[in-house]
């Protein structure tokens, strides 16, 4: 299989040297809990399946292009990052399984941040802006480290943000808050717009008592069999990879002429300009 699910087997022998084989263990038995939670449970209460069947809702019925991944847990502030190689290389295919292409959407963008960093950077567009895009929170119960009043702090603010994306903040409720603070009504007119939030936005939020190697083992397992029922749904290869190809093909071809060994020839007029600028630029 691809680099992309291949932690679970023997090249995960640098992870293990990392984090030590008892670690390493824990993380393939949180794994394997989720693979058989995928295997056994009824398809009402599975989690990759009902992950899966709202991806698919959010991509094909309702036209939403990207979904966000947004932890509120620094220990896995590249999740999001890990995630966009396990979906997008998986799922972003255009022809089905048997070479037919597809005549409907299938993987969407995924991207993310720690949710820390991202309420001061793209949340407004997520809250406000004019696309849907449906969000996945993570967060801990347990903190790791001995700040209880600090975690607290970013759970609310996890648990905040899912209800705001839910509720949002209609008109009334803005006057009513306007008017509180002792604005008059030209300056309420004037602001209101701007402080509403319309709600009915969708996110789930998947809650762990704490982030240990088992967990993270299940969270990646479950993440994995959500692409595998997408990829089932949308008819299409999620493991194999041949879009990341053409790229080095031409990357090859390009090499010697990027370091002056061959002339530009058999190229596009744009890749040739491109390559009379870095060499002039180099020079």
């Amino acid at each position: 299989v691809g680099g992309r699910y291949s932690v679970w087997s023997a090249i995960g022998l640098p992870v293990a040297i990392a984090v030590g084989f008892d670690n390493f263990e824990a993380f393939l038995k949180g794994a394997y809990a989720m693979d058989q939670h995928f295997l056994k449970t009824r398809l009402d209460k599975n989690l990759p399946v009902i992950m899966g069947l709202l991806g698919v809702w959010y991509r094909n019925a309702l036209g939403f292009s990207t979904h966000a991944v947004l932890p509120y847990d620094q220990r896995l502030s590249r999740f999001s990052a890990y995630l966009q190689q396990q979906d997008m290389e998986s799922n972003g295919k255009s022809v089905t399984l048997d070479g037919k292409p597809v005549d409907y959407s299938t993987g969407p963008i995924i991207w993310g941040e720690p949710g820390t960093n991202g309420q001061h950077a793209f949340y407004q567009l997520i809250h406000q802006g004019t696309d849907v895009i449906p969000v996945d929170f993570l967060v801990a119960a347990q903190p790791h480290e001995e700040l209880p009043p600090h975690h607290a702090k970013l759970v609310a603010n996890c648990l905040a943000q899912s209800e705001a994306l839910m509720l949002g903040k209609t008109k009334d409720e803005v006057v009513a808050e306007l008017k509180a603070q002792g604005l008059d009504k030209d300056r309420i007119k004037a602001l209101a717009p701007h402080k509403m939030f319309p709600g009915n936005r969708p996110s789930n939020t998947i809650m762990y008592p704490k982030l240990t190697p088992e967990i993270l083992g299940s969270l990646i397992a479950l993440y994995e069999h959500k692409v595998f029922v997408q990829g089932t749904i949308w008819g299409v290869n999620s493991y194999d990879q041949w879009g990341v190809e053409l790229g080095k093909q031409l990357a090859k071809a390009l090499l010697p002429k990027v370091e002056g060994k061959a002339r530009s020839d058999g190229h596009d007029a744009s890749t040739k300009g491109l390559l009379a600028a870095f060499h002039r630029m180099k020079a």
